[in-house]
């Protein structure tokens, strides 16, 4: 675990000895069974998340249905809005997958912060990416028509449809199942015939 940490880190900043020590002796892995709740509507956190391995979803519950609105995968991180907001949290977080995870919290990013000034600049950036790239799904997503979407999954996020229940997919993409499952169906046509 720690070395596909230090992997990750390795592409955006260089550490010494002292600083791979560090991270390393952090309590911050945890593993996660498929299905685990993260987080639910309604309760306060201070945790942060970043996906080693697996994949976690962010969802809201509106009339009875779930409506999902992010996947994290490998080398995403999330913090919650309640975590800044100290709010309680509007959505759900859970596990698609069985998950290996980073749990942080503000308190322990600040003292590393402190102590290794290099990893409030590593944190800069992959914020800065995070929030480019969600700008970016947003717009995409707004001006594109649902099978649009799906093309859009399938080219940027093809593993995602390996990976994800359909009808967890359909929600994110803004449809019902039956509807990407006739989606899916009209693509194939379109492509073999």
């Amino acid at each position: 675990m720690q070395d596909l940490l230090l992997e990750f880190i390795s592409k955006y900043i260089s550490l010494t000895e002292d600083e791979k020590n560090a991270i390393v002796s952090l309590d911050i892995f945890r593993s996660v069974k498929k299905g685990a709740t993260l987080l639910k509507e309604g309760q306060k956190s201070n945790d942060g998340y970043f996906v080693l391995k697996g994949c976690i979803r962010t969802y809201y519950i509106i009339g009875g249905e779930e409506k999902t609105t992010a996947f994290y995968t490998e080398m995403e991180g999330l913090t919650p809005h309640c975590v800044i907001s100290k709010a309680h949290s509007e959505y759900y977080i859970s596990c698609v997958e069985d998950t290996i995870l980073i749990v942080t919290n503000p308190e322990m990013e600040a003292e590393s912060f402190i102590k290794f000034p290099k990893f409030e600049s590593l944190c800069r950036i992959l914020s800065e990416d995070l929030l480019a790239k969600q700008q970016i799904n947003f717009e995409e997503f707004k001006i594109s028509s649902p099978e649009q979407r799906y093309l859009n999954l399938v080219q940027k996020r093809p593993d995602l449809i390996q990976r994800v229940p359909q009808y967890q997919l359909a929600s994110y993409l803004g449809i019902k199942p039956q509807s990407l499952s006739r989606l899916r169906a009209r693509i194939i046509e379109k492509n073999t015939g």
